[in-house]
């Protein structure tokens, strides 16, 4: 019987789709790993590609500036966040987002006592209280508008009445970049609040009550 002899140009493209379809499937099982060390509750940290990313690392001194909360639905793996509006991200999306695709889980402590079904699920409910809401780029205390880590502060304090970590004031940032005044020019015309109360990505990754469950680099 004959075989037929594929040209080389032939065996080039096989091999391109053979090295394509192993790319697909590493990326697709390092998304995997990730996802199945999350559970319901879990606080993911990443570093943004936003416009105010660089601004936020310099004024708190922290690598990170962004995080969420790990919802699951299902066997979907959403991270609850404070962009434009406050939403559901699938996870997939939420990581592309970050720089690099790094991004850090950190847990509860107290998770296996703590984070019970019925202290999940308050948790669930009152944090969607604030899906929709508006992204508040000037960072205030208040439930009009909400940014990022006090999404997830004040999720944990309405739920279950827990304070991930100590409430700071503007007062306690580095403002002497030119990066950082910038942008402190753009949302405060009338000065900034130095006594206003606010929580940053910093004060959430380094809480005490907060262990570090992965990390993907």
């Amino acid at each position: 019987m004959l075989h037929e002899v594929k040209s080389d140009e032939h065996v080039s493209l096989d091999m391109k789709y053979l090295f394509i379809l192993i790319f697909a499937l590493s990326m697709f099982s390092c998304d995997m790993v990730g996802s199945r060390n999350l559970q319901q509750g879990d606080i993911v940290f990443q570093i943004s590609k936003s416009s105010q990313s660089q601004a936020i690392q310099l004024a708190t001194g922290s690598k990170y500036s962004h995080c969420g909360i790990v919802f699951l639905k299902g066997e979907e793996v959403y991270v609850y966040e404070a962009v434009q509006p406050v939403k559901l991200t699938k996870w997939a999306d939420w990581i592309k987002r970050g720089e690099s695709g790094h991004y850090v889980v950190k847990r509860l402590r107290e998770s296996r006592s703590t984070l019970t079904p019925q202290n999940l699920s308050k948790l669930y409910q009152e944090g969607l209280k604030f899906n929709g809401k508006d992204y508040d780029s000037s960072f205030q205390w208040s439930d009009d508008k909400i940014y990022c880590s006090e999404l997830i502060w004040k999720t944990y304090y309405n739920a279950l009445g827990i304070e991930l970590s100590a409430l700071e004031t503007f007062g306690d940032f580095d403002f002497s970049h030119p990066e950082v005044q910038k942008k402190l020019r753009e949302r405060f015309k009338g000065g900034i609040p130095k006594d206003a109360v606010i929580v940053s990505p910093k004060a959430l990754f380094q809480s005490e009550q907060l262990e570090t469950v992965y990390t993907k680099n």
